[in-house]
């Protein structure tokens, strides 16, 4: 008998409704009002920034407004994404204890390499790749990401069933130099999707998530069982939505970088850390404002917004240890990007401040 998981389908809602559905999910999940579950969702065309991502930095705004598309925040890290009608959505919510997966890392092999073997029954020879992509032949076909809220965990992934690449790079803020025909033949050779690899195959929406049900079983010992919405859960979602990540000011949250800052960027195995800093002082030697942006993943992601208001103050030459000493007293969850790197970031941000 495995772990039992109710399965839910909400079918296809705006983009930051699904967004403020994913926050119903886990406060229901928190105060005990739903038990372990799965869900499958889909959005109209959208663009959407990690939730620690700067909204003018990777979104076109223009064209998306021109072209009908909606501006999203997540509230997962990671990069952003273009969703439309041709993908669909997967999310886990469920206890930290529920599943044999004790850390970040452990919960995205595990539920990679379960989405890679649900695509295998379809045919296709998926795989996962760390950090938390699943690719076949070397192009990635799903990405995933998330994060534990105390004892509730909550992880999602994207399928990408069909896409249009060129509808995607309109939406996202690439350089228009990436825009020309051989930028476009190198963004197809670098994903791929089912529509793709199957061709006339392609199996049906309920087929393809049946199997990706079975890769769930088979790999993390889940038992799904549909069921139906709970109200309260939509009562949740419509609050959240109205009152936080519906409106603009929660999508522009983190935007533009303080005026006359010191900037630094580096990209690793963990992701991309950009950072911005102001310094004060009659010596100009202390952070008087940080700003940390990029597609890393960290647990809870309120850990960025504590880590930019404990560096206030700092003197510039303790930026290494007042990092270091906030990961290891605040309990936070890192997948790949270790304090150093944020350290080494903010403190060539701050020298460029100087």
């Amino acid at each position: 008998m495995g772990v039992p998981f109710g399965v839910i389908d909400t079918g296809l809602r705006g983009g930051r409704a699904n967004i403020a559905f994913d926050q119903a999910l886990i406060d229901a999940h928190r105060a005990g009002e739903i038990g372990d579950t799965v869900r499958f969702l889909t959005f109209p065309p959208s663009a959407l920034v990690g939730r620690h991502q700067s909204l003018t930095r990777e979104i076109r705004l223009d064209w998306c407004r021109d072209n009908g598309v909606e501006t999203v925040r997540r509230i997962t890290g990671g990069g952003a994404l273009y969703m439309d009608e041709g993908q669909f959505g997967l999310e886990l919510v469920f206890h930290r204890q529920s599943l044999d997966l004790p850390s970040l890392g452990d919960v995205a092999r595990g539920i990679c390499e379960a989405i890679a073997l649900g695509l295998t029954k379809l045919g296709v020879a998926a795989r996962y790749r760390p950090r938390n992509d699943i690719e076949v032949d070397g192009r990635k076909i799903s990405g995933t990401g998330g994060f534990f809220d105390g004892d509730t965990l909550f992880y999602q992934a994207t399928i990408l069933v069909d896409m249009d690449a060129s509808r995607m790079l309109k939406a996202l803020n690439v350089p228009e130099a990436k825009l020309a025909k051989r930028a476009l033949d190198d963004a197809g050779a670098r994903i791929t999707t089912l529509r793709t690899l199957l061709g006339k195959a392609l199996p049906s929406t309920a087929a393809i998530r049946e199997a990706l049900l079975a890769g769930l079983s088979e790999r993390l010992g889940i038992d799904p069982t549909p069921v139906a919405i709970d109200p309260r859960l939509e009562a949740r979602a419509a609050a959240v939505l109205a009152e936080e990540i519906g409106t603009d000011a929660f999508v522009a949250e983190i935007d533009t970088p303080p005026e006359e800052s010191g900037h630094a960027i580096a990209t690793g195995p963990g992701g991309t850390i950009e950072a911005w800093v102001r310094r004060e002082g009659a010596a100009s030697d202390r952070i008087r404002e940080v700003l940390i942006t990029g597609d890393f993943f960290v647990t809870p992601p309120r850990t960025v917004l504590d880590l930019e208001a404990a560096l206030r103050g700092t003197p510039v030459a303790e930026i290494g240890e007042r990092v270091e000493s906030f990961f290891a007293t605040a309990g936070v969850g890192l997948l790949s990007a270790k304090p150093a790197d944020f350290a080494v970031v903010i403190a060539e941000a701050a020298t460029n401040a100087g």
